[in-house]
């Protein structure tokens, strides 16, 4: 995957980086918080070849990449100079420039948990995993509760649960654009050891005559989450009010005294009150219906995942998890939606005939059991629609026996198969539940979606078309075009093709060098066949020729890549050398433009070869046939050197 081209793709299609107020990720997604969503262009990034889908929910604008995510991600945050906007960053007014989108309260309750808790993510994840494996090492006797091995281990799990606050705090100083720093600091304030011993001592305690609740901050959701945002008012308050000279000083000094004695008084115990309040409610459904709220996880988790509400319950599980070492709200609804999820999925790569979703179901229903599924959700099942309908209902079974057998998680790590040890535990039937879990999950859902079938799409747009092609053949995969429709007589020509004849179209070599598999690119997108089959030249020389007749319909600024429509149908992208487009034109001349006619052995573009290898890049070109799935079997020509005009490709 070019992830420096995919970042400045998914950059301008959501309305350049000056739209962009905010951007987080996840596992599999990009979520961005957009200052005028209309500005988003969401069509032509679901069309993107490695954009999954593009969700819009919960108050932010989700594109969805897969496991590929945090790499993009990086990209963009460097073309926008910072991963987020500071509080810097604002105007003197401490307002956003641009217009805000309006939002429900739910859907900015929402936003709040998902920004806030995003970068969190992978340390309570880390923190979970070493509680998993403590958990495996104490079943199997290779360390014991009492040994310092375990009061080590177990301190370093406990760490990003017991400063949670902390933590929070960073994540919530990016959603309400205040200093980090210094919200990390009044979290600090919280769990600070002075705070511990007047709770130890029991006596009361009065700040200026008003008494305060002494709290036990440790592992807290809410309160800092409103102590953050209340923080990024007065913050904008301090700057206003402190002089310019004095105000390095004055303005974190004014933050500090006003936001901690806040936070002790009156904010942190009603934070604490509310986060209470909330747990004894799930609580107490549980005691009366435990089957309930595993029943709802396991069948709605997917409609939360496309609505970007998946995110409510986390702050009740994270407190669960921190008070009780355990938690019964996401983990074990969790559990039996992500492998019913794989279970759907698996079962379509199963019975489909279709090459392509085969090859994506195979992928993505692995993956779901092992415990992320978007890619599954939004790759397979939620396209399909009945395998979505039968996970929905073999996650819903499993849920309800999830609940009546008291299956609890005791780490915080994504539901699947590589997390079962998270549910190893005191009681030792709990491993045993969530095992028999998966297996009502995966065996309902796979049964199911077997039965109840679904609609296969026709592979490459012709019925039986099943050719297995000899391993000279490269891999096949969906190829999205999105370059400007044109008019043209090669377009024209495509269209009048009889689908029912098979056409034998030969493409010459477009410069003379030594012709080898497209796997030899040092670059996925074109190793692993995702912008479709092709070979790939090493030259020799720095000229490139036309290929084939037809019409120049893509043409970069930076000369280093051109696609042409042939009259017979057939899209060739040339791309000279790997990540030249950041030369930005430098050693590469050509006078050739969008709508040009071409002979086949026109001369297209010069390129210095030395020059560019001595810049630090590779001058292997591949060769792509832009619409595989129009020809059903591309056959390569022997690795062999070639000449400018010989034969490199065959297209059926």
């Amino acid at each position: 995957m070019d992830y420096r081209k995919l970042g400045q793709d998914i950059t301008e299609l959501v309305g350049k980086k000056e739209n962009i107020a905010r951007l987080t990720h996840c596992a599999t997604r990009l979520r961005f918080e957009l200052h005028d969503i209309s500005k988003a262009e969401t069509e032509k990034l679901k069309a993107l070849p490695d954009v999954i889908t593009v969700v819009n929910n919960g108050g932010q604008y989700q594109v969805v990449v897969g496991n590929e995510v945090q790499q993009v991600y990086r990209v963009i945050t460097q073309q926008m100079g910072s991963a987020t906007r500071s509080a810097d960053s604002k105007s003197d007014s401490g307002k956003n420039n641009g217009p805000k989108q309006k939002q429900s309260w739910i859907s900015r309750f929402i936003s709040v948990i998902s920004t806030t808790f995003t970068p969190v993510i992978p340390a309570i994840i880390g923190a979970g995993m070493i509680k998993a494996i403590l958990a495996v090492l104490v079943l199997t006797g290779l360390v014991t509760t009492e040994s310092q091995n375990y009061y080590i281990l177990n301190t370093i799990a406990d760490a990003a649960f017991y400063f949670m606050p902390i933590l929070l705090a960073y994540g919530a100083s990016i959603k309400f654009e205040t200093s980090p720093i210094m919200a990390m600091t009044v979290a600090g304030v919280l769990l600070h050891p002075g705070w511990s011993a007047l709770m130890t001592e029991g006596k009361d305690v009065f700040f200026i005559g008003v008494p305060v609740r002494l709290t036990d901050y440790a592992g807290s959701v809410l309160p800092i989450i409103i102590v953050v945002w209340l923080m990024s008012y007065i913050e904008r308050f301090a700057d206003r009010v402190s002089p310019s000279m004095i105000k390095f000083f004055t303005k974190p000094m004014i933050v500090l005294l006003i936001t901690a004695p806040l936070a002790l008084v009156a904010i942190g115990p009603f934070g604490t009150y509310l986060n209470d309040l909330v747990a004894m409610g799930a609580e107490a459904i549980n005691a009366r219906a435990s089957w309930l709220i595993p029943l709802l996880m396991g069948t709605l988790q997917p409609f939360l995942i496309v609505t970007g509400t998946a995110w409510a319950m986390t702050p009740i599980a994270t407190s669960q998890l921190t008070k009780n070492g355990y938690e019964m709200i996401n983990g074990p609804g969790m559990l039996a939606s992500n492998i019913a999820q794989g279970g759907a999925t698996l079962a379509v790569a199963l019975k489909t005939k279709n090459k392509k979703l085969k090859q994506l179901a195979a992928s993505s229903g692995f993956t779901a059991v092992l415990g992320i599924t978007e890619p599954s959700l939004y790759g397979v099942t939620l396209k399909l629609k009945k395998p979505l309908i039968a996970a929905m209902i073999g996650g819903g079974v499993a849920g309800i026996y999830a609940g009546l057998t008291g299956l609890v998680r005791y780490a915080f790590v994504s539901p699947g198969l590589a997390a079962l040890p998270a549910f190893i535990g005191s009681n030792p039937m709990n491993i045993v539940h969530a095992i028999v879990t998966c297996l009502i999950a995966f065996i309902v859902t796979f049964a199911l979606t077997c039965i109840i079938g679904f609609e296969d799409p026709v592979d490459d747009e012709e019925e039986g078309n099943t050719n297995v092609n000899d391993d000279k053949t490269l891999s096949s995969q969906p190829v999205q075009d999105n370059t400007p429709d044109t008019k043209s007589a090669a377009a024209t020509n495509a269209n009048v093709l009889n689908q029912n004849e098979i056409h034998s179209l030969m493409i010459a070599s477009p410069m003379q060098g030594e012709l080898v598999h497209l796997d030899r690119v040092p670059d996925d997108v074109f190793s692993l066949g995702l912008l479709g089959k092709g070979a790939a030249i090493i030259p020799v020389k720095g000229e490139l020729y036309a290929p084939i007749a037809g019409e120049v319909t893509a043409f970069m600024d930076s000369k280093h890549a051109v696609k042409l429509n042939g009259y017979n149908g057939e899209e060739i992208l040339i791309h000279i050398g790997v990540d030249t487009v950041n030369l930005k034109g430098r050693h590469f001349d050509s006078s050739i433009k969008v709508g040009d006619q071409v002979q086949q052995g026109d001369l297209l573009i010069s390129f210095d070869i030395d020059a560019i290898k001595a810049e630090g890049y590779e001058v292997i070109t591949p060769i792509i046939i832009a619409n595989s799935d129009r020809f059903p079997d591309i056959k390569l020509e022997k690795q062999r050197s070639v000449e400018v005009g010989a034969t490199i490709m065959h297209l059926s």
